[in-house]
């Protein structure tokens, strides 16, 4: 849902919270699709003012707060990415996508602190959320494309082997506190990452959201009705 569609609902059930102030729109027929928008934007905000002024802050409070996904376990939200918070994490629960990330993690990444590794499994998990992905971990993780691989390690041709256990088990912890729900908070949506030492072609399109240890991650550039 877009933003204004977001802003749009919610000034509607403020306006019904409100209970005396009343909308009252009309849909131009204008071919010319800046006519009338800026009146009808200048009325718009000036109900959403009125509907906030007759709320109490408990109303807005409820309307404001996003509900929380079910299934989902609570995480806690402050992240400290070290060590304490690491060993705090209980043991993950075996699962084939755990396996995936975790092995991502692992072999892309096990040189990077926690917060380097935490910032990968979001780079992974913004993809399955979006539509231009696979919608798997191990999807995403496994997908091909141009003549290669999504990440290296898949198509190197060489066998995936665990030869640091330590590394491992911290590499699995990361990646089921991240599948368990822990916030996003490092990369800003990134879908894309690389090291200084290439310079993708890509790279230049898109935004640059973060630099964390040896990696930059980016994001597509937004796209609107204007481009």
């Amino acid at each position: 849902m877009s933003v204004l569609m977001c802003r749009a609902a919610a000034v509607v059930l403020l306006l019904g919270l409100a209970g005396g102030v009343r909308a009252e729109m009309t849909v131009s027929q204008s071919n010319d699709p800046d006519g009338s928008i800026d009146v009808h934007m200048t009325a718009l905000l000036g109900q959403e003012r009125a509907g906030l002024g007759a709320l109490s802050a408990s109303d807005i409070a409820a309307v404001a707060t996003a509900p929380v996904k079910p299934g989902k376990s609570k995480v806690k939200s402050v992240m400290s990415y070290d060590s304490t918070w690491l060993a705090a994490l209980p043991r993950p629960n075996p699962s084939e996508e755990l396996e995936c990330l975790a092995q991502a993690l692992y072999f892309e990444a096990r040189g990077e602190s926690i917060k380097g590794q935490a910032a990968v499994a979001e780079v992974i998990l913004n993809r399955v959320d979006s539509p231009a992905f696979p919608k798997t971990v191990c999807g995403v993780v496994n997908q091909g494309g141009n003549g290669g691989c999504q990440f290296s390690y898949t198509c190197d041709g060489r066998a995936e082997v665990i030869a640091e256990p330590d590394a491992w088990r911290r590499s699995a912890k990361i990646a089921g506190a991240m599948l368990d729900g822990a916030p996003r908070l490092l990369t800003e949506g990134a879908t894309y990452f690389h090291t200084p030492y290439v310079s993708p072609s890509w790279s230049t399109r898109f935004e640059l959201t973060a630099t964390i240890g040896a990696h930059l991650f980016y994001r597509p550039p937004l796209k609107t009705a204007l481009n």
